[in-house]
């Protein structure tokens, strides 16, 4: 029998032994991008009081900054991939916002589980800044003299399954969420 021919017949039951690759060491996370990060989520502690005419241009300037570590190739870790994703999904464009996907999902493969929501909150933005509705349903909004919202929204799309696997909560939830919003920021 030819070796071609025992392959074929032994394809079912052999298994192939592929040595691992040695474990390389994780990167050491970027103390920048970690202070870039503290200090975007350090603006957004107290949502009734933010100063939108001093987070707004904070907000750009910490843009530059971690795009500037992101074009130096300061960024290696799953921790600076993920607070990097923070940092554009406070962002302006639909370009900042699909960035940010990328970088969360980069997060994720280098093994940030908790970037899984960053992830799909990040899609959501971009989606909804393009015109689109958004899939996951992480995105409300309060639009002035209305309710709190998540509109528009393709809640048939996902099941909630897919979004508790994505760190997003059920639909249920999401409306008590919405619910508990109305009443603490009217």
């Amino acid at each position: 029998m030819s070796l071609l021919a025992t392959l074929v017949l032994t394809a079912g039951t052999a298994t192939a032994q592929v040595p691992s690759p040695p474990a390389s060491p994780q990167p050491t996370t970027n103390p920048t991008m970690t202070a870039i990060y503290d200090a975007d989520q350090a603006a957004r502690d107290t949502p009734r009081t933010i100063d939108w005419k001093i987070v707004l241009p904070a907000d750009r300037a910490r843009r530059e900054q971690t795009q500037a570590l992101l074009d130096a190739g300061r960024l290696a870790s799953a921790d600076d991939f993920y607070h990097a994703a923070y940092v554009f999904q406070h962002g302006e464009t639909p370009d900042d916002f699909l960035k940010a996907h990328t970088l969360a999902v980069v997060a994720v493969a280098r093994g940030k589980a908790d970037a899984v929501w960053i992830s799909a909150a990040t899609l959501d933005r971009y989606l909804q800044r393009i015109g689109q509705p958004q899939v996951y349903g992480t995105q409300f909004n309060h639009p002035p003299g209305s309710k709190w919202t998540q509109e528009p929204y393709r809640r048939n799309l996902l099941s909630d399954a897919l979004r508790e696997a994505s760190g997003v909560p059920p639909l249920a939830q999401q409306e008590k969420q919405r619910e508990d919003w109305e009443r603490q920021l009217p």
